[in-house]
């Protein structure tokens, strides 16, 4: 923010003289010259003033000028005392406005810093802001699809047992059945190379259905944050893996193995159901292999991210640092602008009273500029009149004339005595027309001089009211000044105040992460200490002895799972 000095300053100093002479302050100030003024050292540098510099007319300047030199005749030493005084004072004031200009431009350039620092912070706190919000909610989404992956894997964890003691059953009972339906026949030829893949196939399965048992916890759960993200990234391909199809296929193997005691041909398509969801499995550990993956990468993002929230717990200690001495420095300054604005109300009530004054003499001249007016129009009024007499003594000479032609023209013996005596009344009539041609001379002059006179007037009265409203426009800035400075005084104690409540709410947040992360860390500790028995735990859960029981360990797992949520 560029900021020039107020042109009011430098107009002040050509017509300070004048303007305090007129008001009888002190005719040091209407005495001496600005430059002398300007050139001289100031008693007291470091006080501040804010009162607005006075104008008044060079006519009224030297009126003042006048009436305190006959007061310095009639005082003596008094008046060099005063002098002295009260030019120390306007030296005080001068030295008050250049400093009060600095302070102005430097707290308008500190706002103007700070604005913008705090601009950024504001934005950078807003992408920190987001970017948790958005982590919530993948958070959220990838805890609703773990608890539907688990669901979900519990199904097919059931199914695969059905499936398999269907099978095995079902070939215990199909080659009885085959020999007992048919004791004519001789006993098929069974085939070596399906019974060995039927054989291989099992076992995947076995080790499929043991391998979540035999599994540590982290791995469980990378493979429920796996699935979760397949579910996030193809959520229609989980769908079609665990919907609706997987109750389909359970309800026609347990259709399948119901008729397989009465029709051993189904065997056959058992088989093929076997190698589709062997197919599935497969494809399933390929999944898991990409989704183990993009869990590594998540990791790698999770460190990044918090290198970042670390460094800017480290800028916001630096900024509540540099907002306490920015504290202290506004507190010093807000105790030289209270000293000031003191300073300044005493000013502004000299300077009411100073304008009452004026205001009173501006009132005296109007009505004698009305009065002035008004004898001008008295004035117009009389010329008109005598213009209007001229005009009728000239029409009457005028026909005086004609009458004395036309009697000359009748008896020029008859006329000559009545010649003679309109001669003489035609004289008398001229001088009394000369008489007021003298009279209308003098009124005229008169009449110029009062114009003059009232020109003078009026340019004294302009000069008084452009003075009068450079001193208002002055003090309506200051007024707007102070008010800008005032509400951004405020602006920067609420901006403070939001700052410091976001800091208590960030640092509130990071305690409760902490705890929560010491919490998981001690229940990860204490896992890993005892894989064996939770193995074994694990084991008892999902072995062959109970298969139509429900797990009750869905429960446990969700709560483990609810405190890695925040």
């Amino acid at each position: 923010m560029n900021h020039t000095p107020s042109p009011h300053l430098s107009d002040g100093k050509g017509a300070g003289g004048s303007l305090l002479c007129s008001l009888g302050l002190g005719a040091d100030r209407g005495v001496r010259s600005p430059d002398s003024l300007s050139h001289t050292p100031s008693p007291t540098g470091d006080t501040t003033s804010s009162s607005p510099p006075l104008l008044l007319s060079p006519g009224l300047g030297g009126i003042g000028l006048c009436s305190l030199g006959a007061m310095g005749d009639s005082t003596g030493p008094d008046w060099e005392s005063r002098e002295e005084l009260r030019l120390r004072e306007l030296e005080e004031a001068r030295a008050r406005a250049a400093q009060m200009e600095k302070t102005m431009r430097w707290w308008s350039d500190c706002t103007a810093n700070w604005r913008e620092k705090w601009s950024k912070v504001r934005a950078e706190r807003n992408r920190a802001r987001d970017e948790v919000r958005q982590l919530r909610q993948r958070l959220d989404t990838l805890t609703k699809e773990l608890s539907n992956v688990r669901r979900e894997r519990q199904e097919l964890a059931v199914e695969n047992e059905s499936f398999r003691q269907g099978s095995h059953r079902s070939e215990r009972t199909s080659p009885a059945a085959s020999f007992v339906g048919r004791p004519g026949e001789a006993e098929p030829v069974r085939d070596v190379a399906l019974d060995g893949q039927r054989l291989s196939q099992e076992k995947d399965l076995v080790t499929m259905e043991s391998g979540p048992s035999s599994r540590s916890p982290e791995g469980e759960l990378k493979d429920w944050d796996s699935r979760s993200i397949i579910a996030s990234v193809n959520p229609a391909a989980l769908r079609t893996l665990s919907g609706t199809s997987r109750q389909e296929r359970s309800r026609q193997l347990w259709e399948g193995i119901s008729t397989e005691e009465e029709d051993s041909g189904k065997v056959n398509a058992l088989q093929l159901r076997l190698d589709e969801s062997q197919k599935v499995l497969l494809k399933e550990r390929e999944d898991k292999l990409a989704l183990n993956k993009c869990i590594e990468r998540l990791e790698a993002e999770r460190s990044q991210w918090k290198l970042k929230y670390e460094e800017l717990s480290k800028n916001k200690q630096e900024v509540l640092k540099q907002l306490n001495l920015l504290k202290e420095i506004h507190q010093d300054e807000l105790g030289r602008i209270s000293e000031d604005l003191e300073d300044e109300l005493g000013a502004r009530t000299s300077m009411d009273k100073k304008l009452a004054e004026l205001r009173a003499e501006m009132e005296r001249l109007q009505v004698e500029n009305a009065a002035e007016w008004g004898r001008r129009e008295r004035l117009e009024t009389e010329k008109l009149a005598l213009e209007r007499d001229n005009k009728k003594l000239r029409a009457h000479a005028e026909d005086l004339e004609e009458q004395l032609a036309k009697k000359r023209r009748q008896a020029a013996s008859a006329l000559d005595s009545d010649l003679k005596a309109i001669q003489g009344e035609l004289f008398e009539r001229n001088k009394e027309l000369a008489d007021l041609r003298h009279v209308h001379s003098k009124l005229k002059k008169q009449f110029q001089e009062k114009t003059t006179e009232l020109a003078h007037a009026n340019r004294r009265v302009e000069s008084h009211e452009a003075e009068v409203k450079k001193l208002r426009l002055r003090v309506e800035e200051l007024k707007k000044e102070l008010g800008q400075a005032e509400d951004e005084l405020d602006e920067s104690h609420n901006q403070s105040r939001k700052l410091q409540r976001s800091l208590d709410e960030q640092v509130e947040q990071t305690e409760n992460l902490q705890v929560q992360l010491e919490h998981l860390q001690s229940r990860l500790r204490r896992q890993q200490q005892n894989p064996s028995l939770f193995g074994k735990m694990r084991s008892a859960r999902f072995g062959p002895e109970n298969p139509d029981e429900p797990t009750s360990d869905g429960d446990e797992e969700d709560e483990e799972l609810q405190l890695q949520i925040p």
